[in-house]
């Protein structure tokens, strides 16, 4: 996929995730499986009957699903089981071209960083203008190429 390309996906893409950011879902303390079957009035073992399972794994799915040890193949059974839709998906927290800006950022500014220092021990320090100007083009040249290194040397942080 060209460049082009990548970014008319991740506009469209984009527009898709946006009303989800601007509506945050929050799980019920108590999961959604039991939150859902609590609600229609369905009891563990009829649930269990539904899903073709043992009535013994109905409390299994419903503290599974709180701690975070379920699957997603046993979430959908449990939702199509209570007539629901099982729906799953990545939220970013901001526009996808802001989170690339913020990463083509940070690699412009520790490049820039390096540059700057191995000019002042060359005596040739640069004007602040002059490193913020060519920080802007290294961004501009980082969102217009290939984005594949974009998250090179990235372990653990998450900003």
């Amino acid at each position: 996929m060209n460049t082009h390309q990548a970014a008319l996906a991740r506009k469209q893409l984009e527009r898709r995730l946006a009303p989800l950011r601007d509506a945050p879902i929050i799980a019920p303390p108590k999961g959604w499986v039991k939150a859902i079957r609590e609600s229609l009035g369905m009891t563990a073992r009829q649930l269990a009957a539904r899903m073709g399972a043992a009535p013994s794994r109905i409390p299994a799915i419903e503290k599974a699903e709180v701690t975070g040890a379920t699957t997603i193949k046993t979430l959908r059974q449990a939702a199509e089981a209570m007539n629901c839709t099982f729906v799953y998906a990545f939220v970013p927290t901001k526009p996808l071209d802001d989170i690339l800006r913020d990463r083509a950022k940070q690699k412009a500014q520790a490049d820039v960083v390096r540059l700057d220092h191995t000019m002042r021990l060359e005596n040739q320090a640069l004007l602040k203008s002059d490193l913020e100007a060519e920080q802007q083009h290294m961004i501009d040249l980082i969102l217009s190429g290939s984005l594949r290194g974009l998250w090179d040397g990235e372990q653990g942080r998450h900003d």
